[in-house]
């Protein structure tokens, strides 16, 4: 059936798309949150519960691992509707908030961030699906980076507030807000998303998870599209996993100096998504995603230039980070059409690839830092960067946009 892009603008212009946008952004900011507070409050948490500070560290991996889970919920969503698979994300992360503050034992804890990371992990493919349904081609940079300002969000806003929160209402408080945030977004989006079309459930229902997969592994796109979201996310948690040990070792910073660092990368991400929204639509999805690897792959190299003092470092820092998240969230809009039958599979296909990268990335960033400092951590990085964009090249050779979106 032909794409009709009428009802899209209608639906841009008349049914409160804005609102629907502002809303799911709102939920991934509680979403994000809950998924990397953990990290610079281990501590607390460790001394709240009464465990060592590596039981709170096995709970950051059991909560990277939901990403690879999340795979199998594309082709749900594909199949009984975006909006069911939003609302499941939103209540996995209300369940689980309540219970880790209700409940304060550390399996329970436990559960309650692996149910908040898997919520992330079923949402974010959903919302990312609905809007590209809804949304012409040649303004999904726009819209896609509009609903990613949340993950930068959750590093300048979410973090500082949960830090206020344990200073002054304990360690569990963070639990109560982010569940509460969460059940607001629930009756929101509840009342907000209309039900899901019956006519496209039972279209997707023929196509099972096994069948849903088998189909993305034969497009050479969508398989190019997973190895650049791969290589590029190992690149980055390998730096990104010793930066900090780098910067106190070259310039004896202290545990508070350091926080600087991580707001500069805060605002880096923001400036890439923001950067996302405004141009990447005009220059085009592939090109924004070539151009901006190819600058990130330029900065990893810099980077070991600028190690002759901290504020060049932290520019080289800024710099890298800001290109790559630009490069991430134009590479997320343009895998919103690849398939476009089967969006939420893709999507969660994509992140599934990225999530194992981060996991390769962190787990080499030690070694390989160890092994030759910040020279060695920067030339890894830009190889692995290098192969994804290989991959992306190798991928989208010869692709073009359909005209017609099998089973819309």
């Amino acid at each position: 059936m032909p794409q009709n892009t009428t009802p899209v603008i209608q639906d841009m212009k008349g049914s409160g798309l804005a609102w629907k946008v502002c809303m799911a952004t709102l939920c991934r900011l509680a979403l994000n949150t809950a998924r990397r507070f953990a990290y610079p409050f281990a501590p607390a948490l460790s001394r709240g519960m009464g465990v060592p500070l590596t039981a709170v560290t096995s709970i950051i991996a059991v909560n990277q691992s939901t990403a690879i889970l999340g795979m199998f919920f594309g082709p749900l969503a594909d199949r009984l509707g975006y909006r069911l698979m939003m609302l499941s994300g939103l209540g996995m992360l209300v369940l689980g908030m309540f219970a880790g503050g209700f409940l304060p034992f550390y399996g329970v804890v436990l559960t309650a961030l692996f149910l908040a990371g898997l919520g992330k992990s079923v949402f974010d493919p959903a919302i990312q699906a609905y809007i590209s349904q809804r949304v012409p081609f040649h303004r999904r940079g726009l819209f896609i980076g509009l609903i990613e300002f949340s993950w930068a969000g959750s590093t300048l806003l979410g973090i500082p507030l949960a830090g206020l929160l344990i200073e002054y209402m304990g360690w569990r408080s963070p639990f109560f807000v982010m569940g509460g945030v969460g059940l607001i977004g629930m009756v929101a989006l509840n009342i907000l998303l209309p039900k899901d079309e019956k006519k496209t459930i039972r279209h997707q229902s023929a196509s099972g998870l096994w069948s849903a997969w088998t189909r993305l592994c034969q497009e050479r796109a969508a398989l190019g599209a997973l190895g650049f979201g791969f290589f590029a996310s190992a690149a980055n948690d390998n730096l990104f996993v010793v930066y900090g040990a780098w910067l106190e070792k070259s310039f004896s910073l202290s545990i508070v100096a350091l926080g600087l660092g991580t707001s500069v990368i805060g605002i880096a991400e923001l400036s890439g998504e923001g950067l996302t929204a405004a141009i990447s639509d005009r220059l085009g999805l592939k090109r924004s995603v070539a151009s901006g690897m190819s600058l990130c792959i330029s900065s990893y190299v810099a980077l070991p230039l600028l190690e002759q003092t901290l504020s060049l470092s932290l520019c080289g820092l800024f710099f890298i980070f800001l290109t790559y998240e630009f490069t991430i969230v134009s590479a997320l809009s343009l895998c919103t059409e690849l398939l476009p039958g089967l969006r939420a599979t893709m999507m969660s296909g994509f992140l599934a690839a990225a999530g194992v990268g981060r996991v390769i990335g962190a787990l080499m960033g030690g070694p390989v830092w160890l092994a030759g400092g910040i020279l060695m951590t920067g030339a890894v990085s830009a190889v692995m960067s290098g192969l994804g964009l290989a991959c992306l090249i190798w991928g989208l050779r010869g692709w073009q946009r359909m005209e017609r979106d099998e089973g819309e």
